[in-house]
């Protein structure tokens, strides 16, 4: 169980705060709802509390966690990129990564469309999955390491920096 005030994060949506527990009618049945507001947009998402585990809802992962993930994302071994998957496919199979809420989908999917992007240009499909991975994994690990959203982002450009600087023409 959460607890008011408590940080979690809903999968696809990010971090958010539970403001409170309330119960309420539906379909003539009661039941009791986490009301958690997401942090970023500050859109007010009704949990089932019984459900809360099926539909995603975690803790906020822990510092030791946050910097494994930040390993994950240095490491490029296995990197297979766009190999004959065409960007459609690759796109759906993103999608549901970052629907999972498991952070260590997202950072793969981060990885991923970062490495894609270094030898072809991304749709703008995969760029909007790039920038929702991106603002996902940078929002938790701000809160797991207790650093501002942009100086996480700062360090993972940083690992990226081969990636994401043009390369000069000989």
């Amino acid at each position: 169980m959460f607890s008011i005030d408590e940080l979690v994060v809903y999968p696809a949506q990010g971090v958010g705060r539970v403001e409170r527990v309330e119960s309420q009618e539906i379909g003539g049945c009661t039941a009791e709802y986490y009301i958690v507001r997401i942090l970023i947009n500050n859109v007010t998402l009704m949990v089932p509390v019984k459900n809360a585990a099926n539909v995603g809802l975690r803790r906020v992962c822990s510092a030791e966690e946050g910097n494994r993930i930040l390993d994950s994302l240095k490491d490029r071994t296995g990197f297979t990129g766009y190999s004959g998957q065409n960007w459609n496919r690759r796109y759906r199979e993103y999608s549901e990564k970052l629907k999972s809420g498991d952070l260590a989908d997202v950072a793969y999917v981060l990885k991923e469309l970062l490495l894609i992007g270094k030898d072809k240009e991304l749709s703008f499909g995969e760029r909007r999955l790039l920038e929702q991975a991106m603002n996902l994994i940078t929002m938790e690990l701000s809160h797991a390491l207790g650093q501002d959203q942009a100086t996480v982002q700062a360090r993972i450009e940083e690992m990226f920096r081969d990636v994401l600087e043009p390369q000069e023409e000989n």
